[in-house]
């Protein structure tokens, strides 16, 4: 395998170079001849709200669709993907110099009160124990749907939590007991206290949370994914809620104030992943195309950045720099920084050392 030297800014770390040696990071210069890398160079994306494994029917994704879903993440700079619900098992797919996933089982939730076909449906008196089952389908995390509109209310239907607060609380106590975290969808203000205080550890969306809400989250380290392309699409979903006018005009409020939530939750210092919330259906909801339109909606660039790579990996657990981690790494030969459309061409994308994609890959 060939060695590389890395060096530019290398962000996240004070290091002024690594190398790449039998595709882990090292501090110290090999012994062979290594090729020079020079960019600004981040710990490979992280692509923290991914579906890669998940059909909208009653029949499994193909097989060649996971890897174009996965490939088309790589092609990106994404190196690992964590997949926040899925109905098939993608550890199958992993390959050498493939985007690698982080698995959290099948979405769960109450029956009726989600996409159909997509969740495992119970009751509330089910919850602690069907979390233990999709833990043990995962690699540590466990995706709960905290809140859906319950259309039984005919005209006054709206977003309306999934589970009671003390259900919740022992999910969460049995998820944490079985080794695993979890990870729960919210766009209500309503569903947001009770996750809180069940100690969930990551908020999906938090598109309705207040500013108490975000302030005791970033204070018990409780992460946060906005999902800004998926929120700009509340108003498309209203126009398609005619009969439910008051969910409908929760979803327009959602949507109209959303940049000003965004930069509150950066204000209180929210701990940010970045995930697009797609199972990858086009180039128009690929990691690169979030991260710009995050910086659009007003968040900073470095924050972005950094959220999508080395802050975001030490929330999740993964490395970065460290000496003998896996060398998961993308060079840009523009800082997106400065100007965030340069996340869009990666000069090189590095997977376990193997020089997978971006500009020099087809050079």
């Amino acid at each position: 395998m060939t060695s590389y030297r890395l060096t530019g800014p290398l962000r996240g770390t004070d290091l002024a170079e690594v190398w790449i040696v039998d595709g882990a990071i090292r501090h110290s210069a090999p012994d062979s001849p290594a090729q020079t890398v020079a960019g600004w160079t981040y710990p490979g994306l992280v692509d923290a709200h991914a579906h890669p494994g998940l059909s909208h029917s009653a029949e499994p994704v193909a097989d060649a669709e996971v890897i174009r879903r996965l490939d088309a993440a790589r092609a990106a700079g994404v190196t690992t993907v964590r997949e926040m619900g899925a109905q098939l098992d993608v550890a199958r797919f992993a390959a050498r110099g493939r985007t690698k996933a982080i698995r959290s089982g099948r979405h769960i939730a109450r029956p009726k009160r989600y996409i159909r076909n997509v969740a495992a449906e119970i009751e509330p008196g089910e919850l602690p124990d069907e979390v233990v089952r999709q833990a043990a389908r995962g690699d540590g995390w466990v995706k709960l749907v905290g809140d859906w509109i319950d259309r039984t209310e005919g005209a006054d239907s709206d977003l309306r939590p999934l589970w009671p607060r003390d259900v919740l609380a022992d999910a969460v106590a049995a998820t944490h007991e079985a080794g695993a975290k979890v990870a729960v969808h919210t766009f209500g203000v309503e569903t947001v206290d009770d996750a809180l205080e069940a100690g969930v550890d990551c908020i999906e969306h938090g598109s309705g949370m207040n500013e108490d809400q975000l302030r005791e989250a970033a204070r018990r380290g409780v992460i946060l994914d906005p999902t800004v392309c998926q929120t700009g699409t509340f108003a498309s979903i209203a126009e398609r809620a005619g009969k439910y006018p008051v969910y409908r005009e929760r979803m327009l409020a959602m949507y109209r104030g959303r940049f000003d939530h965004f930069a509150l939750m950066a204000d209180v210092g929210a701990h940010f992943v970045m995930g697009t919330d797609t199972e990858g259906e086009g180039k128009d909801r690929t990691l690169d195309v979030e991260l710009r339109a995050a910086v659009d909606a007003g968040l900073p660039a470095g924050l972005v950045m950094a959220a999508a790579s080395h802050s975001g990996r030490s929330l999740l657990g993964l490395p970065s720099w460290e000496e003998g981690a896996p060398a998961d790494v993308v060079v840009y030969a523009e800082d997106p920084e400065k100007d965030i459309a340069a996340v869009s061409r990666p000069a090189a994308v590095f997977i376990d050392g193997e020089l997978v994609g971006g500009t020099l890959a087809t050079a």
